[in-house]
């Protein structure tokens, strides 16, 4: 059993962040994915982010159009693959990483939903990226972020930093 399941084995698992998980954001970064969220509003947001290789020190947001067609842009983000591709292939060749992916809940809390950790099985297998979740269920957006393997979601503290 994974820790934080409920007794009966049932739920999905969450832990605490582990030492020194941290995800560092520049102001603008953080500003920049606020602003999606609340600019992309009735549909999801979503983007990839970008930072030095080997660190979670996130100073690059790459907001990118949500493919999802319009009917499910609210519950649902698909990141365009041509500016997916156009993100890694920049990152690549500047010695930095894409660090993960950002998305907003237009209705619901900063927590990742069923589909989201069935997208991170397809997608980032190994668990690799951290995924920011913007909530906008409440006036105050709140940006939360996850690591998701094998089904298990735990919290990445997120730092925001002014420098």
């Amino acid at each position: 059993m994974y820790p934080g399941c409920r007794p009966d084995g049932s739920g999905v698992a969450v832990s605490l962040p582990r030492v020194g998980e941290t995800v560092t954001l520049t102001v603008d970064v953080y500003r920049a994915m606020l602003d999606r969220a609340l600019t992309e509003t009735p549909k999801e947001a979503c983007g990839l982010f970008t930072g030095p290789t080997g660190a979670l020190h996130v100073d690059d947001f790459h907001p990118m159009a949500n493919t999802a067609p319009d009917d499910e842009a609210w519950k649902l983000y698909v990141l365009d693959g041509q500016e997916m591709l156009n993100v890694e292939a920049a990152a690549d060749a500047g010695g930095r990483a894409v660090l993960g992916v950002m998305h907003s809940h237009t209705h619901t809390t900063a927590y990742p939903s069923p589909t989201d950790v069935a997208d991170a099985a397809r997608f980032d297998p190994f668990g690799a990226w951290v995924f920011i979740i913007v909530s906008l269920k409440h006036p105050d957006p709140v940006l939360r972020a996850y690591r998701i393997l094998d089904g298990g979601v735990t919290e990445v503290r997120v730092v925001v930093d002014g420098g």
